[in-house]
């Protein structure tokens, strides 16, 4: 719940300096009722850059691979008890 209070607290103080610059006419206006659409373009940028940063520097986890195969055998011997046939591979 806290992260949608300051989700929208982000949104409402966003809002008020748009309207602001509208008011006050620091931007002109043809300018300024194009700010929001200025965000959401700019927040997709951001975004896509960060899951791009993200996939260059995906770390590596061998150890964590070896602990993940483990468990998977652990749960393949598991239901092959159970009578479940859970393929070869």
């Amino acid at each position: 719940m806290k992260h949608i209070l300051k989700i929208i607290s982000l949104l409402v103080a966003i809002f008020a300096i748009w309207i602001g610059f509208l008011k006050l006419s620091i931007i002109p206006d043809s300018q300024a009722w194009l700010l929001p659409i200025y965000l959401v373009i700019s927040l997709g940028c951001y975004g896509l850059f960060m899951v791009g940063w993200g996939l260059m520097l995906f770390p590596t986890c061998p150890h964590e691979a070896t602990l993940l195969k483990k468990d998977i055998s652990e749960a393949k011997d598991f239901l092959k008890q159970r009578g479940v046939d859970v393929g070869e591979g």
